[in-house]
């Protein structure tokens, strides 16, 4: 039986990637549109399709794509770009910024709220974990953290030995009164049912300062701790370090408020026990006592806002927050950009095997032919995984924690290297 003879309409297949792109259909065919509004990456993504078609062998064999496959293959490049260097500068800076302004996002991750750049910037340094963490103790040890101590007062009464810290608390709370001063209080109606932690308990006592720098003032004496006030005013003293008596002074302070004074108090629950009971307050005992306290609120609310200074619970506190977007495509520079052609390519690569294994095999007269469909779209993954792996391991060699590393390397080998020089010498 003879051959027939084929007389097809048209001898190339109805699809076929062309040479070149055209700037014009770029816009109209990435499916995202991250990147429209740049001319670079329009002339970046038309140029593609050139460097595509020659990488496949287009001029050889026909390429079943479309100009507006390569476009979008494109734009997904530049955005798993973006996204690998994203998370490679979350790494660097998230400890430095955690607690500090984050933003919102639109649905193509650009910043809708917040500082638009901030993918660009380095930041300082400023240890924000670590403060943190060091807030917490500071304040477990009444030194001073990211909520507010305050003070109170209540009156003795005669007799009366326990006192309901909180029932005071709450009181003075809601009338906005110290019965002390009988002055406002900043934690007018704060306390609400909201548990307080007492961190201190006292009373005013006379000032002790005289009795170390003597009647005086301390005028025109400095001196070793010694009770100024016996001596006359010829006397000569010891000279020191400022610093030395103000340690001194404190230490001094401290010795009357723990060894001279008369009373003590337990703490039970909410109740204060005084020792000794009150008796006539304001001539034998004190009139008033004071106890500082700070209220304990859920660890993710703000705690500090009423003095106008935020903690911080509201800012960045993943990766997730931070107020990245994606990268602009001019701040892309060669060594992005050709990564970026590179991993277009692969993708492409996959989305004709993925054309090309719709049909394994093309009956011709006489024979078939088997296309590489499985081939390409191997090969198209295999190059998508390595570039990711070498993208990572080349940014994961330049945090900042490696390069303070190579510095110091480096350090360490010009101080060896200028050991052995020998030292020059002088000739008079």
């Amino acid at each position: 039986m003879a051959i027939p003879t084929l007389t097809p309409v048209s001898t190339t297949s109805a699809i076929t990637l062309p040479s070149t792109g055209s700037t014009a259909l770029v816009a109209s065919n990435c499916p995202i549109g991250v990147y429209t509004g740049s001319s670079d990456f329009l002339s970046g993504a038309s140029d593609q399709v050139a460097y595509t078609y020659q990488k496949l062998g287009g001029d050889i064999l026909d390429i079943e794509l479309t100009t507006g496959s390569v476009y979008a293959a494109y734009e997904e490049a530049v955005l798993e770009y973006s996204y690998i260097v994203n998370m490679h500068q979350s790494k660097n800076i998230l400890s430095d910024v955690l607690g500090m302004s984050t933003g919102t996002f639109d649905h193509d991750g650009e910043v809708k709220t917040g500082d638009t750049d901030v993918a660009l910037k380095y930041p300082k340094t400023t240890f924000a974990y670590n403060q943190k963490v060091t807030e917490g103790f500071s304040g477990q040890a009444a030194m001073g953290a990211s909520y507010n101590i305050y003070s109170a007062s209540f009156a003795g009464v005669a007799g009366q030995q326990e006192y309901d810290l909180y029932s005071i608390l709450s009181s003075s709370s809601d009338t906005n009164t110290d019965p002390a001063s009988g002055n406002a209080v900043p934690y007018a109606g704060m306390i609400n049912g909201n548990k307080i932690v007492i961190e201190k308990v006292y009373y005013k006592t006379p000032a002790a300062m005289w009795r170390f720098f003597g009647y005086y003032g301390g005028l025109n004496t400095v001196g070793n701790l010694s009770n100024y006030g016996q001596y006359a005013d010829d006397s000569t003293f010891q000279l020191i370090p400022v610093w030395q008596n103000k340690a001194q002074a404190m230490a001094f302070e401290d010795s009357i408020y723990t060894r001279n004074s008369h009373y003590s108090f337990e703490l039970h629950h909410n109740k204060l026990r005084l020792f000794p009971q009150p008796t006539s307050p304001g001539s034998v005992t004190p009139s008033y006592y004071w106890f500082d306290f700070r209220i304990v609120r859920d660890a993710w609310n703000e705690t500090n806002a009423e003095a106008g200074a935020a903690s911080g619970v509201d800012g960045i506190n993943n990766m997730n927050t931070l107020p990245f977007a994606n990268i602009p495509y001019a701040n892309v520079n060669s060594i992005g950009k050709q990564w970026i052609r590179r991993f277009a390519l692969a993708l492409c690569k996959e989305t004709l095997g993925q054309t090309r294994s719709k049909f394994a095999t093309i009956p011709i007269p006489g024979e078939s032919v088997t296309l590489n469909g499985g081939a390409l779209i191997s090969e198209g993954r295999e190059t998508q995984t390595k570039l990711r792996d070498e993208l990572k391991e080349v940014l994961d060699q330049l945090t900042y924690q490696v390069l303070a590393e190579k510095d110091a390397s480096i350090a360490d080998s010009v101080e060896t290297i200028t050991k052995r020089v020998p030292p020059g010498v002088f000739v008079g």
